[in-house]
């Protein structure tokens, strides 16, 4: 039962994620054509696709995606596996939940990245396979600020480009996780930290009696 409730947050995340991308592509015209607004101009609703990883960066190789995805393949059944670790360990339910959520975020984008050039046929048109070249389907767009990027800028210089990166429901989870164990690492440690200065206190002590 202990584990089915933590799992269970990310398999949530995994549903929810799915379903909304389905219906975006189901439901919604491609691009700036079927955009929808819906808090002014600064949030909207925005069908889209990344090939790459986070902010459309991707490896510059043939295989690239391949090995982006195979990778994501791998931290997935890590971070599964750090998950049953810390429950075990009966870690701080707040860290707990957050590793949940990013497990279930990593997932998510990782059918994408599995599946989704095979059904939704949206895989690079140069892609050596559809399978394992699907791209992330992404929906949600702050427009903070969009424009060309000056030539002198490193990496992005001379491109056309948004200043908040369109993301999606397994993004955020992972975003809000992450941003959750950086905020309360101290409240998320502090008893784990304290067991290990008992047990350095504890040898210490024994050391002495000898």
């Amino acid at each position: 039962m202990k584990y089915l409730k933590y799992f269970g947050i990310a398999l949530a995340v995994i549903v929810l994620d799915q379903v909304v991308k389905l219906l975006v592509h189901y439901q919604m015209d491609f691009g700036t054509a079927g955009q929808i607004k819906v808090f002014g101009d600064w949030f909207k609703l925005h069908y889209t696709t990344n090939p790459g990883m986070a902010f459309g960066m991707q490896l510059g190789s043939e295989y690239g995606k391949l090995i982006l995805t195979s990778f994501r393949l791998v931290a997935m059944f890590g971070i599964g596996y750090y998950l049953y670790y810390i429950i075990e360990k009966k870690m701080h339910i707040g860290y707990i939940v957050c590793i949940a959520m990013i497990l279930g975020g990593a997932i998510g984008n990782l059918i994408d990245s599995v599946f989704y050039g095979v059904l939704l046929n949206n895989a690079p048109y140069d892609a050596t396979s559809p399978w394992f070249h699907g791209q992330v389907v992404d929906m949600f767009y702050i427009d903070i600020w969009e424009g060309r990027i000056p030539d002198w800028v490193p990496l992005w210089g001379g491109s056309y480009t948004a200043l908040w990166p369109i993301f999606n429901i397994a993004d955020a989870s992972i975003f809000t996780g992450v941003a959750i164990i950086l905020v309360f690492q101290s409240r998320f440690f502090k008893e784990e930290k304290k067991e290990e200065e008992d047990e350095i206190q504890k040898q210490f002590i024994e050391e002495n009696k000898e």
